[in-house]
This record gives structure tokens, sequence and C-alpha cells, in this order.
């Protein structure tokens, strides 16, 4: 079987790193927001092109760290994405706050047009969290001009996303944060759960890293309310170490798949989803789209040539019962998003395919009698 991921091919690489990264840990006697974490922020912000990242527990509390040191809070309203992982709502309800959803465009990625009208409509909407979905990068131009004609706390989603930039700048450089994750299947995962919130101001960074360690200013000096939200060391040090040197040319090797993917999947059944203009992609994910009611036959076809598949997400964030309660009180009922999330199939995509498995993926989706 072809996997989603194959963390067991990515050890015979980075094993011996990670090993070795272990034993610094070790051998160091500081298990928590000591040296590696130090060295990790810095080689992250680093690679990313911005001048801060602070490591913390894990994605959706970036995300909730990031609104919380916006001022977001109870009764504020947060423009964010259809289409996304439960964690970007959840960190917005968590605060008290409430997610406003804006329809997504044929690429999935939230439709900013649409975004544009809602914040003209709703001048109560102080806050916006984009998602850049799927690996790609959303117009950053029009992020910079939606958080200046609405002055708008912004939040960059980045979890899927890391590398990738929109006409050359890097994602997440639109608004006054970036919130990214490194859970496993990540581009950059750990071995483990870990999350970081980037940001260009060093005063912005500031106040992140308080909320993160119990809002401590100093040793047991508390100004704020809050977190116990840390990047442990571990894992620290294996990203820094094991992981993030590979990051380019693991980024590299997705561009290629996804570049075959594109040119070779022929099947009018099966469609590739298009790339949002400007994107430079890092293909966290490979998603196509199936007509929705021939999609269980379309997973079960992959199945049975040997393709595993994934669903990204089989309900868009609006038919979430979750979310019930705030049914009717975001504005439209995203009809767009919801038939894209009930049409979509990720295909593997992760940089240790072979030619061979990639191949085969093609003619598995050539071979489907749609």
């Amino acid at each position: 079987m072809i996997l989603l991921n194959d963390f067991r091919r990515q050890w015979a690489d980075t094993g011996g790193a990670a090993m070795d990264a272990m034993a610094k840990v070790g051998a160091s006697g500081w298990y928590v927001l000591g040296e590696q974490v130090k060295r990790f922020e810095q080689d992250l912000a680093h690679w990313w092109g911005v001048e801060q990242a602070i490591g913390v527990a894990n994605g959706l509390d970036a995300i909730e760290l990031a609104l919380k040191a916006l001022g977001c809070g109870p009764g504020d309203f947060v423009l964010t994405s259809p289409i996304s992982a439960f964690a970007t709502p959840l960190a917005i309800t968590k605060l008290g706050a409430q997610p406003v959803f804006c329809d997504a465009d044929e690429s999935g990625q939230v439709d900013l047009a649409a975004c544009r009208r809602t914040l003209e409509q709703r001048p109560e909407i102080r806050y916006f969290v984009p998602v850049h979905l799927f690996g790609q990068c959303l117009d950053l131009d029009e992020l910079d001009r939606l958080r200046d004609d609405f002055q708008l706390g912004l939040v960059e989603d980045c979890a899927q996303s890391i590398g990738a930039r929109f006409l050359g700048r890097p994602c997440g450089t639109a608004g006054q944060y970036a919130a990214t994750s490194f859970y496993p299947t990540k581009n950059l995962g750990a071995m483990g759960d870990g999350g970081a919130v980037l940001t260009n101001s060093e005063a912005a960074a500031l106040p992140v890293r308080q909320l993160r360690d119990y809002g401590q200013t100093a040793k047991y000096r508390h100004d704020l309310l809050g977190y116990n939200s840390r990047l442990d060391e571990l894992q620290a040090a294996i990203l820094a170490h094991a992981y993030l040197p590979w990051l380019t040319q693991w980024t590299l090797r997705r561009r290629a798949i996804a570049a075959e993917y594109l040119t070779g999947i022929t099947n009018p059944a099966i469609r590739c989803v298009p790339v949002p203009p400007g994107s430079e992609g890092v293909w966290h994910l490979f998603p196509v789209l199936v007509q929705p009611h021939r999609k269980e036959a379309a997973m079960a076809h992959f199945k049975a040539a040997e393709v595993a598949t994934g669903e990204h997400y089989p309900l868009a964030l609006v038919e979430q019962k979750a979310l019930a309660h705030l049914a009717g009180k975001w504005g439209s009922g995203c009809a767009r998003a919801q038939h894209f999330c009930h049409a979509e199939i990720s295909l593997p995509i992760h940089p240790y395919l072979t030619d061979a498995e990639v191949r085969q993926v093609i003619d598995a989706a050539n071979g489907w009698q749609g």
C-alpha cells in the first residue's frame, strides 16, 4: 500500500540525527525552555525569513496565543476560513470569541473578495484568521490591504504551508502573527506535537513568550493570565537537528511529485484542484475532486489499487456539530466550501514516494471509471 505518509522511510534518513539530538538533551539535564528551544526558534525564524519564532505546545495553542496577544476575547468576532482543521475555529471559541466563516473559492481557499464584502457589511469584525490551505499561499498583497483597510488583528494559519510563498514573499508575513504546527504529518513534523508563533516584531513576540509560560515576565512574576504551552526541549532538538535540515529537500521533492500529478492525471472524472494565482506551494496535500456521490467509489478504487487516500476535510466547518449553535450567525452557508469538502480526496504526496509509486498513483487515478 502506498501510504499518505511514510515515517519509517523518513527515519532511515533522520533517525541517527534524532537519536543524537535526544542524547544531547538528556546530557544537558535541562528539559523545558532551554538551549534547544532557543536554537530551534532561531533556526526556524531564519529558515522562514522572519525575525522571531516562539515555540509552543501545538498549532491550536499557536493560534489562540497569537489572538490573545492581539487582544481577542469574549464577544469578539473573528473572520476565518470554512475549510480547515478544527483547531482553527476551536482556538477562536476557546477565547470566547465567535468565528465568522466566508465561503471558499474554487481552490478551496477562503475567498478574499467575499471576505472584503463581509468586512464591509460587518464592521464589528476586528480579527481575521485566514488559512493557507493544502500548502498553498493566499494573496498576501490582498491580506495586507484587508488588514489595513479594516484595521484587523491578523493571524495567518500556516499549519499546512511552511515554506510557501506568494510571488516570492513568505506566507505568514501579512499578519501581525503567523501560527504553525509541528504535528507529525506536517511538512515539518515533530515526533509528537508542537507549534510556533512567528512575527517580524520583537515587541509582538514578547507577550506570546509570556503567555506560553503562565504569563510570567520573570520567574514567579506573573503579569498576565497565561497558559502552559511550551515546546519541549526534546521536540525542539529533534526538529532543529534532524528534520529542519531536510525541509528544503523535502519541499523540492513534494513540488516535483505535484508537477507529475498535475500533468499525468488526465481522467476527466478526477479534477486536480487549481493552484491559487501567485502561489508557490509546498504541497502539504494533493487534493483532487470527484462527484460527491461517487467519492466513496473512487476511494474504494484507489484502495484496491494499493493507494491510500484521505479526506481534507469531509465536512466544512459550518457543518460541524460542535459549531451548530452558531448556525445562521455567520452569514452565508458557505455552499462552495461544503461542495468542495464533499468532493475532495487527498492523494499521497510525501517526499519519500518513489518514481514508480508516483506512476502507480497516476495510473490508479486514470484507471478509475468515474
